[in-house]
């Protein structure tokens, strides 16, 4: 199996004619990820000093930038003067910036249902990071989050390797989602009864879960738990080297970084009827296969 789609874009806002867009496009929607392996993500020289694990929290794997909210989170307290934190926001703000740029340029269609969402820098070493097998981010997985449902909506990410070492992001890719969902989805519950309204209420999710996001969850439980798939499920280890920048939607592909330290990110979200192939969204694969709508379930 092979789902990367390799292009030679070396430019954040580069020119790309149609046939070019209807190629990424058509990859990209139907679990493919788009590898930039030309297109880097500049450090201007006063932001090298921002590439040690000293400036993250330990307690977050990400030092982010939220938009609208203004400040990052994920420092250490207490490090770096004024004019430091104004620059690692600077640097942060820069890659949202060529990021946008980029989704422009080669996804114009886009543009008028895409949300900015988070922004950050992961100075951490994937290796050497401890977590429970939930949060274990080396074990394949399709995004989902507990505290904060989608509702339905495209995770659209684009990332860049900005190691000054040589070193890259290792990532594993799995099969393709709805393959996946037909072995795991079975296992499955419904929500019960007023279980969204109450988780709401008592402020363990941000927004109303659906049974959408109560679904992608337990897929995203169910294959970190299960070894014998992580082993042997088909799957390819792929190595982006410092300077490539690559797009995926990571509700859909299944992924687990394996190494690497130092990397960009950059979080869009976009509704499922937005897209031009809007069957290949997990929502309406999952809608598929359980005959029912699972956006509206309370």
């Amino acid at each position: 199996m092979n789902i990367i789609k390799t292009f030679n874009f070396n430019q954040w806002d580069t020119t790309v004619d149609s046939s070019v867009r209807d190629e990424v496009i058509d990859a990209l929607e139907h679990g493919h990820v788009i590898a930039l392996p030309q297109l880097e993500f500049k450090l201007l020289p006063e932001e090298q000093k921002f590439l040690s694990p000293d400036w993250a929290d330990k307690k977050s794997k990400n030092i982010s930038l939220r938009p609208r909210a203004g400040g990052v989170s994920g420092l250490k307290g207490a490090i770096g003067s004024e004019a430091d934190l104004s620059a690692i926001q600077a640097m942060i703000q820069r890659y949202a910036d060529q990021s946008l740029q980029l989704i422009s340029a080669i996804l114009p269609s886009y543009m008028p249902n895409l949300t900015i969402a988070n922004t950050s820098f992961r100075p951490l070493e994937v290796e050497t990071r401890a977590s429970s097998y939930r949060k274990d981010d080396t074990r394949l997985h399709s995004d989902a989050f507990p505290s904060n449902p989608t509702q339905g909506t495209r995770l659209l990410r684009v990332f860049n390797n900005v190691n000054p070492y040589g070193k890259p992001r290792v990532w594993r890719v799995g099969e393709p989602f709805d393959k996946m969902a037909e072995a795991y989805l079975p296992k499955t519950k419904a929500l019960l009864p007023m279980q969204a309204w109450l988780m709401k209420q008592l402020h363990i999710t941000k927004r109303t879960r659906t049974e959408y996001d109560h679904r992608m969850l337990q897929l995203h439980d169910q294959l970190k738990a299960d070894m014998h798939y992580q082993q042997h499920a088909p799957q390819q280890s792929v190595n982006f080297m410092p300077g490539t920048t690559w797009i995926v939607y990571s509700d859909q592909v299944l992924h687990a970084a394996m190494a690497g330290q130092y990397m960009m990110e950059q979080t869009f979200s976009l509704p499922a009827n937005a897209l031009k192939w809007p069957e290949t969204a997990p929502l309406k694969v999952l809608e598929k296969m359980l005959n029912k709508p699972l956006i509206n379930s309370r």
